[in-house]
């Protein structure tokens, strides 16, 4: 019987090492797991503030490229604005060289 126990003792020292080796194990995966989470969270972090950065950026694009083709606009209408002056000066100029000359002749012939 003797034997026996001994055995038995045995077993359950075994079993009490391996009980304890994987307790071991299981708070060193916890501390793994807490530190995964902990980075996760950090990383959600920065991804919500990348977001509302984006969006602001998004909306500030948005508010330049309207105004930019508002300047496109405004600029196309003022050089069709010039081009109708310069070909209404051209017009004129024309008109009075013409007048000019004919007054010219009229002078001339008196």
């Amino acid at each position: 019987m003797t034997q026996q126990g001994a055995a038995l003792q045995t077993y359950n020292n075994e079993l009490v090492k391996c009980i304890e080796e994987l307790c071991t194990k299981r708070e060193e995966l916890n501390q793994q797991i807490l530190q995964e989470e902990e980075e996760k969270n950090k990383l959600q972090n920065d991804i919500r503030l990348l977001t509302e950065k984006l969006a602001k950026v998004n909306e500030s694009l948005a508010r330049k490229m309207a105004t930019r083709n508002e300047f496109d606009r405004t600029i196309a209408e003022t050089e069709a604005a010039y081009m109708k002056i310069l070909e209404s000066s051209q017009t004129l100029l024309t008109v009075l060289k013409r007048e000019a000359g004919t007054l010219n002749q009229v002078n001339d012939n008196s």
